[in-house]
């Protein structure tokens, strides 16, 4: 049926155009408007709105999915281990405002005193300085119990320290009480003890 003048020719079926209406040419041969060519042929600004659209809904499911399950955490400790956290108690044992020296005086005091035992020592008064050595430890354990903050004297728990530093203490100052020659304590079964296992 020819077309009325004024109205174009209408396409032939199976006839796809060549060129959009400012010479862009879509993927497909469907003409997008100012030359933008849709993804799958349909374009224009409804196109791009119809997808961002489909993309905004998609992601907004992901995102409810995600955060409407909790999320059970494991109470199983790490295999790789990526810092560490601070021992129960190691915070300043001084305000902020004090010298560093001040805030770790819990540490310098027990250092201090194993520092003289071991000048003692030196100066050939064995039993003297090593019973220094061992009260400096049992005085770090006794730390550890009363105050709150110690500041680097913690280590592990509290209780974890106070047992470490008390054995430790408590054995170097009962082995220079029974160090020979002219033991200031005797303990007689371990007197037995050491002659059996060295016999």
């Amino acid at each position: 049926m020819p077309a009325e003048a004024g109205e174009p020719a209408a396409e032939p079926a199976g006839q796809r155009p060549a060129a959009a209406s400012n010479g862009a040419t879509a993927p497909n041969g469907a003409a997008a408007p100012h030359g933008a060519a849709g993804l799958n042929g349909a374009a224009g600004p409804n196109g791009a709105a119809a997808q961002s659209g489909a993309a905004a809904q998609n992601g907004a499911a992901a995102h409810s999915g995600a955060a409407g399950r909790p999320v059970a955490r494991s109470r199983r400790f790490p295999l790789i281990t990526r810092d560490t956290a601070r021992p129960e108690g190691g915070g300043r044992a001084a305000p902020g405002a004090a010298p560093a020296p001040a805030r770790q005086w819990p540490l310098l005091v027990v250092m201090a005193g194993v520092g003289l035992g071991l000048l003692v020592v030196a100066l050939d008064a064995f039993r003297a300085g090593t019973i220094l050595v061992g009260l400096s430890l049992l005085a770090g354990a006794l730390l550890r119990w009363a105050l709150p903050e110690v500041g680097m004297l913690a280590v592990r728990s509290r209780f974890t320290d106070m047992l470490t530093y008390g054995v430790l203490g408590s054995a170097i100052v009962l082995l220079s009480l029974m160090a020979q020659p002219k033991p200031w304590l005797k303990v007689p079964f371990l007197e037995d003890v050491v002659h059996f296992t060295v016999r």
